[in-house]
């Protein structure tokens, strides 16, 4: 629609959006748009926490996790483990269903590394979602060095037969910088195995998860983060917050002083220039995070998601930016 001011006519922000995927005033490939594009509407995701652990927890190459993961494994918002893959999925989805009006769902298995079992296990968990009704798709989270190849042929046989995408926590590509919050395996590492994921198993999609305000980052080293991502050129792409959780050894951290939640606007400005260094086609899975409200200690801001999303998309219009503009120029 158009308004009209002293007999000048006033535009939408939508109707002088240079971005192509999209329906709004979204200068980004939100992950929405997709989904409407892909199934004719929305689909609600449903977290699922198959009970499984990580390497860097029960000592393979570490203990103790990430420094800034819950109990949960980032699998707060899912049913408890204890419970089978059926019982979860059909809880959540009816405390969705006042908010998601949508037959359509995602089974996303959220929890710890969903690779990182037996292959018999993961076969048992991962049909048992494909077979649930209204699941349209799957999305695993894991890590790209929970992939071997018997896992991979697995995938590849899996994405034949329903929509499948694989979630992949990088966070950061400098290696000092995993080596402090406990990933567990260097940015090769990461390389290798997305790389053979891309090859051995062609019909998954790829998503990678960044995580902005890692302790010692600077906005240049986040930035440096996202052009290596944009280089993989994957088919999805996921920005996070860090959220300091009560519990967590990022927790001991915070409250000894050692660490300072990034700023609001520091935020906001670092993920536009992200965007216009990601390339056009790689849908936005995410430009926040969730923490649970009852143990979040900071920071405090990011609790008004909505307004963080609207200031974004704020900042992409006065500034004249959209997702990719700048991609071409930081590829080499």
């Amino acid at each position: 629609m158009r308004g009209q001011n002293d007999g000048r006519i006033i535009m939408k922000q939508s109707e002088i959006n240079p971005f192509p995927y999209s329906d709004s005033n979204k200068r980004y490939y939100t992950y929405d748009y997709y989904m409407k594009k892909k199934y004719g509407g929305k689909c609600a995701k449903i977290p699922l926490d198959a009970g499984f652990s990580c390497p860097n927890i029960d000592g393979k190459c570490g203990y103790g996790g990430c420094i800034y993961c819950s109990g949960r494994g980032s699998g707060d918002f899912a049913e408890s483990p204890s419970l089978s893959i059926t019982e979860q999925y059909n809880r959540t989805r009816e405390k969705l269903s006042s908010k998601w009006a949508t037959e359509r769902c995602i089974a996303y298995f959220q929890a710890h590394t969903n690779t990182y079992a037996p292959l018999s296990i993961l076969k048992e968990k991962f049909e048992e979602a494909a077979s649930l009704p209204g699941v349209v798709g799957i999305s695993i989270a894991t890590r790209a060095d929970c992939l071997p190849d018997d896992v991979i042929a697995y995938l590849d046989e899996l994405s034949g037969k329903i929509d499948l995408t694989v979630e992949l926590g990088l966070q950061t590509v400098h290696d000092e910088t995993a080596k402090f919050i406990n990933r567990g395996h260097s940015f090769s590492d990461f390389g290798d195995g997305y790389y053979r994921l891309r090859e051995g198993a062609p019909k998954v999609e790829t998503c990678i998860h960044l995580i902005f305000g890692l302790p010692g980052e600077t906005k240049e080293m986040m930035l440096q983060s996202v052009k290596k991502v944009a280089e993989l050129h994957p088919n999805q792409v996921k920005i996070h917050l860090l959220h300091i959780i009560e519990g967590t050894k990022l927790a001991e951290i915070y409250k000894n002083g050692q660490y300072i939640p990034m700023e609001r606007q520091d935020y906001i400005d670092t993920v536009c220039e992200a965007l216009t260094l990601l390339p056009k086609d790689t849908v936005i899975g995410r430009l926040t995070g969730d923490g649970m409200a009852s143990s979040l200690l900071a920071p405090d801001w990011s609790r008004k998601k909505v307004t963080v999303l609207n200031d974004i998309d704020r900042k992409m219009f006065e500034n004249n930016l959209w997702q990719g503009k700048m991609f071409q120029k930081s590829i080499k």
